[in-house]
């Protein structure tokens, strides 16, 4: 498994940012995958994410503030996916937002984890960027 981890402050208060962050929203800020369908259950949400040949349920958790979310199913490029994405203030007007997630591709490949990890990462900066954008 490839641990990958990103960090940014940016422009936005906490309470601006918390109510931007909708487990869509971070998908499609991502950049990969399309946003098919969302579903709320009792203690999580999920999303159907559709790309190339394929579609992902990613199950989407608060815990503690914490924003974490994994693929649901065993159907995806992943055989495990997680991510946590944490914000704290820095001031009134700024939160640092930090996002890791750790992967593990489902194919044997040569290089497969840090492959994966490396396109992780990419996908975790367009969402920093994206709320760079939103909030700039």
């Amino acid at each position: 498994m490839r641990e990958v981890s990103v960090s940014r402050v940016v422009g936005v208060s906490p309470a601006e940012l918390s109510s931007w962050l909708g487990p869509a929203r971070i998908v499609e800020a991502e950049g990969s995958f399309a946003v098919e369908s969302v579903y709320d259950g009792d203690d999580a949400t999920v999303v159907v994410a559709s790309g190339p040949g394929l579609q992902l349920p990613l199950r989407f958790e608060d815990r503690d503030g914490t924003i974490y979310y994994t693929q649901e199913s065993e159907g995806g490029p992943f055989a495990e996916m997680e991510t946590w994405l944490e914000s704290e203030p820095v001031d009134d007007e700024r939160t640092r937002v930090t996002v890791r997630s750790a992967v593990e591709l489902a194919a044997p490949l040569p290089l497969g984890d840090r492959i994966a990890g490396w396109k992780r990462r990419g996908e975790l900066r367009n969402l920093l960027d994206a709320i760079d954008a939103e909030f700039d």
